[in-house]
């Protein structure tokens, strides 16, 4: 049986992929590209509402097409329906239950033909098989590392919060195995990923391992490799914030912070059911640079949202200039079902166009004076991975990229560059 895995999404949806994939060859199947597939597995994303219409499409021609369709992700657990609307022979897998997958198969394999065209469906309350087991990684260099399900908060525009569930995390015994045994097979680079990392282990009573601890055991594990520490939420930081501060202070540890602000108005935050003011966020963001001057920021920003004033708007262009965040990760507000902002008015989108074409217009802007800056740098690199066209994928201490095409180096190995051009994506360095 040939099979292909589709996947949408976070990074955690990437890693939910890699360990399907990997039940798919241990099983005895054929992993194989899309249009050569007997089984199509679509791993799904709902944050977005053109991405949902993207995926329902793929759902229905595959249907159409005779291949067997197994959906999992977030869209099973919120939008069943619309799935099944789409294709009412398509199988279920919820986002807990990718463990699963191989035992689907089989019987997808093994059923007799007058059970063709019965539906499958496995719901887990809990998520099982995320920590310790086999992946065929999209990059083996890389290892993501998912330390959490669910979400203890619930923002007004947010399905994935009611996707995933409440915060569920994972055992720090458990994390540092998964990380260790990837260490050992070579992976040099461990992406940190949840849908907040800031909140991990407050779910666990008596717990005293929240995530500064877990980094620091994460940074004792031996072995050359970095940590890139992903989305936290401002208000899961502010009670963590100067011993998370500490705990970045490692060498292993990349000098990124990615922080979703979302507004810069605090009525909009407010509307938002975001925990923080943007002061408080603006407190995170100064703390963090002042302990590391060369610190990359990562944001996202949504235009738009039910109320948004033209003030409102200004104020996150005022924002970015002032912060220049290195990446702004910009969504127009789509409502999105199952959410407390479902049945707020609607923002014309007119409007919707042109607040985020003004705010790509000036992320651009103070993005392109940053990266100018950067010609003529000299510092010492860590060599993560093949670049796509030439040469060698190197990372500064604060992630910025940095492709070195004339190199021979293996990844995992530091060595010292000067960059001497940028482009849209990437600097470009040579050895020194």
């Amino acid at each position: 049986m040939k099979v292909h895995v589709a996947t949408f999404g976070c990074s955690a949806s990437q890693a939910s992929a890699e360990i399907m994939r990997a039940a798919v060859r241990d099983k005895g199947y054929i992993l194989v590209p899309e249009g050569d597939a007997d089984v199509l597995v679509i791993n799904t994303c709902t944050v977005k509402y053109a991405t949902e219409q993207k995926i329902l499409h793929i759902i229905r021609e595959a249907g159409d097409a005779g291949k067997e369709v197994i959906v999992t992700g977030c869209m099973p657990e919120v939008q069943l329906e619309d799935i099944l609307q789409s294709n009412p022979q398509a199988h279920i897998l919820g986002v807990n239950s990718v463990s699963r997958l191989g035992d689907m198969l089989d019987s997808l394999c093994s059923r007799e033909e007058a059970e063709a065209g019965r539906r499958m469906e496995v719901f887990l309350g809990q998520p099982e098989g995320f920590q310790g087991v086999p992946r065929i990684r999209y990059n083996p260099n890389i290892h993501i590392c998912q330390l959490s399900q669910g979400c203890n908060y619930s923002c007004s525009y947010c399905i994935v919060s009611v996707a995933r569930g409440k915060l569920s995390s994972f055992g720090p015994e458990e994390i540092i195995a998964d990380i260790s045994s990837a260490i050992s097979e070579g992976c040099r680079e461990i992406w940190l990923t949840s849908q907040d990392n800031a909140q991990y282990g407050t779910d666990m009573p008596g717990n005293n391992t929240l995530l500064p601890e877990l980094m620091r055991m994460i940074c004792g594990i031996p072995g050359q490799f970095r940590i890139r520490v992903g989305m936290m939420n401002p208000f899961s930081v502010l009670p963590i914030l100067y011993d998370l501060i500490d705990a970045f202070d490692n060498e292993k540890v990349y000098k990124l912070l990615h922080l979703p602000v979302q507004s810069a108005s605090d009525s909009v935050l407010r509307r938002m059911n975001r925990q923080h003011s943007i002061e408080e966020a603006n407190h995170v963001i100064r703390q963090f640079r002042e302990r590391f001057a060369g610190l990359t920021l990562f944001t996202d920003m949504i235009v738009g949202f039910p109320g948004e004033t033209d003030e409102d708007f200004r104020k996150i262009l005022r924002w970015v200039e002032e912060f220049r965040p290195d990446k702004v990760n910009i969504s127009r507000y789509t409502p999105r079902p199952h959410t407390k902002a479902w049945d707020f008015p609607s923002t014309d989108s007119r409007i919707l166009v042109k607040r985020s074409s003004e705010l790509h217009r000036v992320c651009r802007s103070t993005k392109l004076a940053s990266k100018n800056n950067m010609i003529g740098w000299e510092g010492n690199v860590f060599l993560s991975k093949e670049a796509k066209k030439q040469g060698i994928m190197a990372r500064t201490d604060s992630y910025l990229p940095v492709v070195i095409p004339q190199c021979d180096l293996e990844p995992g190995s530091t060595c010292r560059v000067q960059i001497y051009d940028t482009t849209p994506g990437y600097f470009l360095g040579r050895l020194l």
